[in-house]
């Protein structure tokens, strides 16, 4: 079940909001953690067992280590033991396949042959329970004792599927009270409504054009940007847009989770651009890979090594695939390079810093939708005139005029321009009414939309 479908609008959503809202407030949390387990049990039944197993194991080894550390000792023991079991887990269902296939592939050891699908969410609420640990361990947040909370902390609807990842210290005081009102649900709706706007209307229409571009028996150079164009404009949308649901259904529900996304393709250079993509990823790995390897406080070469440590797990956490990885150590490589050959002179010629980034980004998002790296190679080079099909073809000009409006329409959502002229207008009561019927408006044609078509896929489900 995605929040982008008619079952979770209206069979789902509201009779969970109706029970949670009718609820004591002793219960609720009761209540949230049931609805999350049958929402995850739904499109994941064979999993329900493991997510539970999850939940016991971290809640134990958090109790663990605080009662080490109460007792004065480091409870170091544990907190291994605890981040080990998560990580074998995650390991086992995500890159079995992978390594099987690579150590066949190296030094012909053959795995036992495997086959089971990954559980959805689970290198999301794998780092949420690490996170947990290593606060306990560290004195950033207390144990959590009660079952019921630390289980909602981890399967929580709203963001189990995608995240925000959301690191324990900053919703431990939100398990147990939290602020409710009536506007604070109604900024949730709206920042909903907005995020299915953004999933419905944009990214699933740039999905179905990167690909039928893709799916060409061949491309031109512009068939090939266009492409990448549709992809780049897609995720982004798609990812943010289910983002912007969870935050709006955690302000529904009365949690307050941070933003995950602040216009990335505004970005002047790329290190500004991981500031402002999948937020909560980029810090998660800043506050427990990041800074424990020594962070930059280190020699040159030690922290050239720490973050291509950072960025080889952050490509290999997005999938198991050599692309991945290659996409990982690609940032990690442009990162350095403006760290220590640019030293943020990039960022001081605003148009050449956005136009650089914006390249090199897009460069990026070939190794994401290739199947391979053989794929992605060859579509690079069609992209820069190798085995194109010339530079230009009738079918490059056809999407490029047809898909014109729509190409326009998310660049401009992509900038904060339309969000900054909304927030004006809110400021002054008479558009109160104009503003809400325009959400109405989005809400239904988004509504409208899935009725009618069936292309609804969500991008980082499968990470």
């Amino acid at each position: 079940m995605v929040f982008s479908s008619i079952v979770f609008l209206f069979a789902f959503l509201p009779p969970v909001l109706a029970v949670y809202y009718l609820a004591p407030a002793r219960l609720r949390n009761l209540v949230l953690l049931a609805a999350s387990l049958i929402f995850y049990a739904w499109g994941e039944p064979v999993y329900i067992g493991l997510m539970i197993y999850s939940i016991l194991w971290n809640y134990v080894m958090g109790l663990d280590i605080a009662r080490q550390r109460e007792k004065g000792r480091q409870g170091r023991g544990s907190l291994t033991l605890g981040i080990l079991v998560n990580l074998l887990i995650l390991g086992f269902f995500k890159y079995y396949g992978f390594l099987a296939e690579n150590l066949y592939h190296w030094f012909a050891l053959q795995l036992p042959d495997l086959s089971f699908s990954l559980p959805i969410g689970l290198s999301f609420y794998t780092f949420q329970s690490i996170s947990y640990l290593a606060d306990v361990y560290r004195g950033k947040a207390r144990r959590q004792t009660n079952l019921i909370s630390f289980g909602l902390y981890i399967s929580m609807f709203p963001q189990l599927v995608a995240g925000p990842i959301v690191q324990y210290a900053d919703v431990d005081a939100q398990l147990q009270q939290r602020n409710m009102s009536w506007n604070k649900f109604g900024i949730g709706v709206r920042y909903f409504v907005a995020g299915l706007s953004k999933k419905v209307l944009l990214a699933n229409n740039l999905g179905m054009m990167y690909q039928e571009l893709t799916g060409l028996s061949s491309l031109s150079v512009l068939s090939a940007w266009l492409g990448v164009l549709a992809y780049t404009l897609q995720i982004y949308f798609d990812f943010s847009g289910y983002s912007d649901m969870a935050i709006g259904l955690g302000k529904m529900l009365g949690f307050d989770f941070r933003p995950n996304f602040n216009y990335p393709y505004c970005a002047k250079s790329i290190t500004d651009f991981w500031r402002r993509w999948h937020i909560s990823l980029s810090s998660w790995f800043r506050e427990y890979v990041y800074i424990p390897l020594g962070g930059n406080r280190v020699t040159t070469g030690r922290h050239i090594f720490n973050l291509l440590v950072v960025w080889f797990c952050t490509g290999l956490w997005h999938g198991a695939s050599w692309n991945f990885v290659v996409w990982g150590l690609y940032y990690g490589i442009l990162l350095i390079f403006e760290k220590y050959v640019l030293k943020g002179k990039i960022e001081k010629l605003p148009l050449l810093g956005h136009l650089y980034t914006l390249f090199l980004v897009m460069v990026g998002w070939v190794f994401f939708f290739r199947p391979n790296l053989s794929a992605a190679g060859q579509y690079l080079a069609v992209m820069f005139g190798q085995g194109a099909a010339g530079a230009v073809d009738t079918a490059g000009l056809y999407y490029l005029t047809t898909g014109l409006v729509l190409f326009l329409l998310a660049v401009l959502f992509s900038t904060p321009l339309p969000f900054g002229l909304l927030r004006k207008l809110e400021e002054n009561e008479w558009w109160d009414g104009l503003i809400l019927a325009g959400y109405l408006a989005l809400f239904l044609l988004a509504v409208a939309y899935l009725i009618r078509d069936t292309y609804n896929p969500f991008l980082y489900f499968r990470f």
